[in-house]
């Protein structure tokens, strides 16, 4: 189960940089919209780490939350990804070609 929450935390992944590039692609002749764009990307990457911490903030994690705790970590972490994707995806259709 561990191997498929992590396969799946990846596969979302692999759509976040997919969609983010393509947002990247879309504004990349408005300079200032790529700049803030960017640092959004920075600042919800910091959010995710800081949230996924935040739920699980035991020191030493494998004592505190046992086995499972990779498997929720990367579940969350796909959970939160998606939801990424469906804002980047919103800020793609906001971004039409000049």
């Amino acid at each position: 189960m561990t191997a498929c929450a992590s396969d799946e935390a990846a596969r979302v992944d692999a759509k976040l940089k997919t969609t983010y590039r393509a947002l990247l692609a879309r504004v990349t002749s408005q300079p200032e919209a790529l700049a803030k764009i960017k640092a959004a990307e920075r600042a919800w990457i910091a959010y995710r780490d800081a949230y996924i911490e935040a739920t699980y903030p035991a020191e030493d994690k494998a004592i505190e939350y046992g086995s499972i705790y990779p498997l929720d970590v990367n579940l969350l972490r796909a959970k939160l990804t998606r939801r990424q994707v469906a804002a980047l995806e919103d800020m793609l259709l906001h971004y039409t070609p000049k």
